[in-house]
């Protein structure tokens, strides 16, 4: 026979919406760095449910190369200072397309013309899930 305790009941609602709390917070911890940042044009898509790899696709553009690195620097500190950890980054020495990957949120920040040749919006914005416009 097995009983209970308070140290032993089953906690599981409690950590599901701990994630939910934490996923949040990640999701405004990425767009506020990027709005302190003054990226511009910064698109947040829900995809939970569509990719087993996050639940959230931000993209934003830089208006330079130097305006890019500057966006992907200042947000690798925000997320390490904010405890989300290190999160894994791609294309930071060219600085036209930088990809961070924070876990739940993966981000791209983009140059405008790189942007608007590979349209990452319309790619994962193709059922009815129309990208929410964050505006800092």
């Amino acid at each position: 026979m097995t009983f209970e305790t308070e140290e032993t009941a089953p906690t599981a609602p409690h950590h599901a919406a701990a994630g939910t709390l934490a996923r949040a917070n990640l999701r405004e911890t990425v767009l506020a760095s990027l709005s302190d940042s003054k990226a511009e044009d910064i698109v947040s898509i829900d995809i939970t449910g569509k990719s087993p790899i996050t639940d959230q696709v931000v993209v934003a553009s830089g208006r330079s190369h130097r305006h890019v690195g500057a966006i992907a620097d200042h947000l690798l500190r925000d997320l390490k200072e904010a405890g989300h950890g290190s999160a894994r980054v791609e294309g930071l020495p060219q600085c036209d397309w930088v990809l961070i990957d924070a876990g739940d949120v993966i981000i791209h920040v983009f140059r405008p013309e790189v942007r608007a040749f590979y349209n990452i919006e319309k790619m994962w914005s193709v059922d009815d899930n129309t990208p929410v416009h964050y505006a800092g």
